[in-house]
């Protein structure tokens, strides 16, 4: 026999409900006395579409299990009928849900505590919209699959999830969820310890742990977040699969006598993956571009040192001579901020890792130009090096070499032209560099180009083209330039 779950209180009018002496002297107790089958069971509070509850604490809320119905077992301490009802100011304490949200399900919850509270999935929040508040000592612990621990299916913003615990399962500070300027530590999970398959943007992931994979994030997207010091027994002990795009990945640890890649599986964009545990730094990923990490893994990837202000003392920003600045790819420079809510991009492109340089005195890859051994501080820029007609800029632009005079982007004579098949463009062109080819046939006709190809892969020695349209007799002019 199952029972069903009351409460406490019930709010079913859109009006707003305060507390007289605050949170400490007006609380809301239920009736909890098991998570399973039975009852009596009464979570502490319900709210209707457009109610208010400020000021309260909530605690020792309880469900029944339903095997029949999932939302009468969620909400140990409060269930909110749609996200426009709003809790407050509020305490959430010691509250068990059978099933969804130990401390709460659905509804909007601002500058509130979420703590010790349990349920099998989503042990702090579940469905939640979740603004400025704390989460912590959260527990998904009943049944299989149990997972996050802090939050499950939640969108955070600028909250703190510490020391939350997923039982067996997976997403120790939250699953499903996207969060925003939120730091997850010291959470912990059979996998993603920080997160499982979340979205994260400009957050510190530090200090988690996973039996299995994943100490900092599973299965995750992570943009303009740092991840350090976080550990898994097996692989990927900052992140495993998903993305990790705009990052700093720093000093993830590993069990003793493992060799575990700190970034596993994983595609890697514009971050810094350097000095974590054994020097192992990125594993088994699918792509890695325009990172700085101990191999040369792909297209805009290189090995110095990113040069932190002071890596021991946790200031991870670059240094004025960083080779991270300006050495990313605007196209994966998604956000406008970087990790401290400055501009992301600043000199014209993106630097590698979360934080973004804010006075940079060239803009050219600090990467490219310590490679050919030219000037940081900008007067190189212009300068053509190798008296090939192009600046420095424009080879960085191109990819090729500044200072040799025959690496440069120019088009390559070709026999055949204006055949049937169409006219062959061919040029000299470098692994990962995407071209365009323009097309006209007046040179007085203004303009005279128009594209007629973009996103070209670039290479090594040369590239062509066919123009299959080219086919007429008529005279046609091509340019290429660099996408």
């Amino acid at each position: 026999m199952y029972g069903q779950s009351t409460n406490r209180v019930t709010i079913d009018k859109a009006v707003t409900v305060r507390s007289f002496n605050g949170l400490a002297a007006t609380i809301i107790k239920g009736d909890y006395t098991a998570p399973t089958h039975g009852g009596p069971n009464a979570r502490c509070a319900y709210l209707t579409n457009g109610a208010v509850l400020s000021g309260f604490t909530l605690t020792n809320g309880g469900t029944v299990f339903s095997p029949n119905n999932y939302l009468d077992a969620s909400g140990g301490g409060v269930f909110c009928a749609s996200s426009g009802a709003v809790i407050s100011n509020c305490v959430l304490a010691g509250n068990a849900a059978a099933q969804f949200g130990g401390g709460a399900f659905g509804g909007t919850l601002i500058n509130c505590l979420l703590t010790n509270n349990t349920a099998s999935q989503g042990g702090g929040a579940c469905s939640n919209t979740l603004i400025n508040c704390t989460l912590t000592k959260n527990t998904a612990n009943y049944q299989s699959p149990n997972v996050g621990g802090g939050a499950l299916a939640c969108t955070l913003s600028n909250c703190l999830l510490v020391a939350n615990y997923c039982t067996g399962g997976d997403g120790g500070g939250a699953a499903l969820s996207t969060l925003t300027g939120c730091v997850l530590s010291n959470n912990a999970a059979n996998s993603g310890g920080g997160l499982t398959t979340c979205i994260a943007y400009n957050s510190l992931i530090a200090s988690n742990r996973a039996v299995n994979y994943g100490g900092g994030a599973y299965s995750s997207f992570l943009n303009n977040c740092v991840l350090k010091n976080n550990l898994a027994a097996r692989l990927g002990s900052a992140a495993y699969a998903g993305g990790v795009m705009n990052c700093t990945v720093v000093s993830n640890l590993t069990l003793a006598g493992a060799n575990i890649a700190a970034v596993w599986g994983t595609g890697v964009t514009n971050s810094i993956v350097y000095d974590n545990a054994g020097g192992n730094n990125i594993q088994d990923s699918k792509a890695v571009v325009y990172t700085c990490t101990t191999f040369n893994l792909g297209t805009g990837c290189f090995t110095n040192p990113p040069l932190f202000v002071n890596e021991s003392g946790g200031d991870l920003h670059l240094q004025s001579n960083s080779p991270c600045i300006n050495s990313g790819n605007n196209a994966y420079a998604t956000v406008t901020n970087d990790f401290d809510g400055n501009p992301r991009i600043v000199g014209g492109t993106v630097d590698i890792g979360a934080y973004e340089f804010q006075s940079p005195a060239s803009l050219v890859s600090y990467a490219f130009l310590q490679q050919y051994g030219l000037p940081t501080d900008g007067s190189a820029d212009n300068l053509d090096s190798d008296g090939d007609g192009f600046s420095n800029w424009q080879e960085w632009r191109a990819g090729t070499n500044p200072t040799n005079a025959a690496s440069l982007l120019q088009m390559v004579p070709v026999a055949a032209t204006n055949t049937t098949s169409g006219a062959i463009v061919k040029w000299q062109s470098v692994l990962g560099v995407n071209y365009f080819v323009q097309r006209g046939n007046d040179l007085s006709a203004q303009p005279v180009f128009t594209t007629i190809q973009s996103n070209i892969p670039g290479a090594i020695g040369t590239t062509s083209y066919t123009d299959t349209t080219a086919t007429n007799g008529t005279t046609y002019f091509y340019r290429v330039g660099v996408q």
